[in-house]
Parts: structure tokens; sequence; C-alpha cells
């Protein structure tokens, strides 16, 4: 029934209906946390529609079978019932916790939840009403605006160019049926991936996700989703926006979370922005030229595409040079790589801090999840700090040269930058 990974105890549960669990038993407090997600997001909106499947998260919780909006809440609150719905480019997921005394009621409304949304009438203008209002926030917000700008201009004619959230007039556009519709099309068993921790046992757990899912369909009906590699690379995007600070966003192609040289890239990105307080970035941007007061750099990647990304915040006279020191630092470490002991401190840190994401069962299952989403093995928690302390410096140099090296950013500026063309 199981096979598992002793250290961190995580087994895999099979239920009685064939759905494949991932379960971490912990009686330590008597809560359980399931996480899941459906493998098709806010990609999957059809054209003119963007923000569907955040609209169709966000009403998922506001009644489902035979209790409307309120009856459903005061069912959850009556229990301290916690459930939430979101939605991302590539998946929608759910979160429940709740006490073990009351994981029979938690999976009943979760069920009710995942089979049977009303999509009241008054339900579906309330929360349309509320991603509008947030829509027309991000209007005026530097941080919605670059990261909008960007995603436009990197994936021009792709899915992944759509705000997540949508755009007012396909909020104001979608109706009931549509609702409805994308529902049915994003649920099935093929697309699921379930974690849980907690105090339950595997025969209780896979009796009560047999009693969520057991109704979905077999599969899901999603749309094929292309592949996409960053496009405008070398553009420079500038967004006016009468503030005193700009908001400055530098992207590059990434790697993808199963690329042989993504530890290798990982550990590059943290010598340059990822460590905050120890990275080049923070030292040449904050410390020694005082340009600003936070500046960072990642690597993200979605199923289709990866990017790497960097971004500060300064004073609109002082983004042209927040820039040129910015791109000097990757150019350095594309050309040279991260010294020894640059090395040596960025494994000693994540080695040493990875232990911090499994203090509670709410951040052990929602790493969990990620993990399966990555399409990574049952045993990666055990292995990943291995993986770490396994890279060369040769190899962290051979990565910072793929990612950094003879590379035109794309760049967008929110703001009233003085001196960027």
């Amino acid at each position: 029934m199981t096979s598992s990974s002793h250290r961190t105890r995580v087994s895999r549960v099979t239920s009685p209906a064939g759905f494949d669990i991932w379960h971490v038993e912990d009686y330590t407090v008597p809560l359980v946390s399931m996480e899941f997600a459906v493998m098709g997001g806010a990609a999957q909106d059809p054209a003119g529609r963007a923000g569907l499947a955040s609209f169709l998260a966000g009403l998922l919780d506001e009644g489902a079978g035979a209790l409307k909006a309120e009856a459903f809440q005061e069912a959850l609150e009556e229990k301290a019932i916690e459930l939430s719905f979101g939605a991302s480019r590539d998946r929608l997921t759910g979160s429940m916790r709740t006490l073990t005394e009351h994981a029979d009621s938690a999976f009943e409304l979760l069920a009710l939840a995942i089979r049977e949304p009303r999509f009241d009438p008054d339900a579906v203008e309330r929360v349309r009403s509320q991603i509008i209002s947030g829509l027309r926030r991000d209007e005026t917000d530097p941080q919605s605006l670059t990261r909008d700008a960007l995603n436009r201009l990197a994936f021009a004619n792709h899915p992944y160019g759509l705000p997540t959230d949508g755009r007012i007039p396909d909020i104001q556009a979608i109706t009931r049926d549509e609702l409805g519709n994308q529902h049915a099309r994003l649920f099935g068993r093929d697309v699921l991936r379930i974690v849980a921790v907690g105090a339950i046992s595997a025969e209780a757990l896979a009796a009560g996700v047999d009693r969520i899912f057991g109704d979905l369909p077999p599969e899901a009906r999603l749309a094929p989703i292309p592949e996409i590699v960053m496009q405008s690379a070398g553009h420079t995007e500038i967004i006016d926006l009468d503030v005193p600070q700009s908001t400055l966003y530098l992207a590059l192609p990434g790697v993808s979370r199963r690329d042989p040289d993504f530890m290798a890239a990982y550990l590059s990105n943290h010598v340059l922005g990822g460590g905050a307080f120890t990275s080049r970035l923070w030292h040449e941007v904050r410390e020694t030229r005082g340009l600003a007061y936070s500046v960072w750099s990642s690597l993200r990647w979605s199923a289709h595409t990866k990017l790497f990304m960097a971004g500060t915040a300064t004073s609109n006279e002082r983004v042209a040079e927040s820039l040129r020191v910015m791109r000097a630092e990757i150019s350095r470490m594309g050309a040279e790589g991260p010294t020894e002991e640059e090395l040596a401190k960025a494994k000693s840190y994540l080695t040493g801090s990875y232990a911090l994401q499994f203090d509670t069962s709410r951040k052990i299952a929602d790493h969990l999840l990620s993990l399966r989403v990555d399409g990574l093995p049952i045993d990666y928690i055990d292995r990943r700090n291995q993986d770490v302390e396994a890279v060369t410096l040769d190899a962290v140099k051979a990565a910072a040269r793929r990612l950094y090296a003879d590379i035109a950013p794309l760049v967008v500026v929110t703001g009233r930058p003085q001196g960027l063309a």
C-alpha cells in the first residue's frame, strides 16, 4: 500500500478508488492539512475570458450542494474548518485544514465544493465585484503593472501573456454557464495531485479522498498549451506612472525545474541575488551605492516556460544607474561565476535553512504539493541537501555562463525614470 521515505515519513497511499496520495502521518497535534491541485489553471482560460479560472476558484466555497453561501460558511465556522481555493498559470489548487475530530465534516464540505458548486447569481456578482475592485487597484500599483507588462511582452500571443486574475472587460463578460463549463473542463482524475499531512491514518485518509474526488470524470478536458521561450529580449518598456519611485524588473530565459543544470543554476542565482543580505546584487546596489532598499533575483518556472528575473525599486533619478549596476553584476556572474567561498556559503545556507520549510503541517503539505507538481520523486526531501552538496564549482560556473553570458535582457520599468531610453 505504501512506499516510504523513512526519515520524513512521506508515504504513498493508494485509495480503494485508485487515487495516489502523498501522506505524512503525524500525531504531534490533532490537525489534518490536505492540499490538492488539478493541473489546468489560468492558461486554460478561453480567448476573451482571462481570469475565468481565478473567478471559478473564488466561487468554490461560496455555496455548494444544498448549502447557499452563508450556510456553507457557517458550517465551516461551526467546526473551525478552513477551506481555500486559488488559481495560477498551470493549476487550480485547494487547501483544507481541520481538527482531526472534524475530519469527516471537512471531507464532506470539500466534496460538496468540488462536486456541486452552486454558482448562485448573488455569489457570482459578489465575487465578480471583488475581482474587479482588485483589478482597479492593480491599475495604479507599480508592481502589478510591471509584472503584467513583462508577461505580456515575454509571452506575446501565448496564454502566459495574460494576467492570471484577468482583465476587467473579460471578468465583466463571464457568465454563470461559462463558470460551470470551466469547472467541468478542469476537474479530472488524471490531472489531480493530492498530499496530506497530520493526525490521520492512511486508511481514513484514503476513504476521505475517495469521498471527495471519487465522482470526478476519468480525464479533464484540457486544451494543449505550447512551450514558449521568453520573447522581446533586449527590449526596454517604460510604463508612465506619476510616482516618486520606479519599479524595475529584468528578465532572461531561465532553466526548468527538471533541467540537469537546475541545482547549479539555483546556487549561482543564490550568490547573485537570491541570498538577500549576502548576495552580490545586495552588496553592489544597496550597501555600496545606496541605490535601493532591496534588490533580488530568482529562477521562476512554469509547465511550459522558464525565466530568470531580477528586480528593485528606486528613486526615478537613480533607475538608470541601478539598471547599469544590476546588468554589470549579472554579466560578471556569467563571465566568472561565483568564488569557491561564495559557493560554500550558499550551500551552507541552503542546506541549513531547508528544514524551516517543515515546521508546520501546512508548510509540509504545501512543499510536498510543489514537489508533486514539479514531477519530483517522493523521497526528494531526503535527497535534496545531498543534491546541493554534490554540485561542483565548475558546474555552477557553467550554469552561470548558460544563464547570464551575452544575453540581452527584457527590461520593464514603471514610474518616471530619468536617463533611461
